[in-house]
């Protein structure tokens, strides 16, 4: 597997409870700081529908 540059919200600052994503070629790569050997890949497609779904607000509580 390719060596992943990932990256986190600049409001997570140095936490260590922030989102990651990881794009290649292939796909969009995602997994939590808090479990970094745990990643998710998402098709482009998959991608555009979870970011509109939140800006959305669909995951909304």
């Amino acid at each position: 597997m390719e060596e992943l540059l990932w990256q986190r919200p600049s409001l997570c600052g140095d936490g260590n409870n922030c989102p990651e994503v990881a794009i290649t070629a292939d796909g969009v790569h995602l997994r939590s700081s808090l479990r970094p050997t745990e990643v998710t890949r998402l098709t482009p497609a998959e991608w555009r529908d979870l970011v509109a779904g939140i800006r959305n607000g669909e995951f909304d509580a």
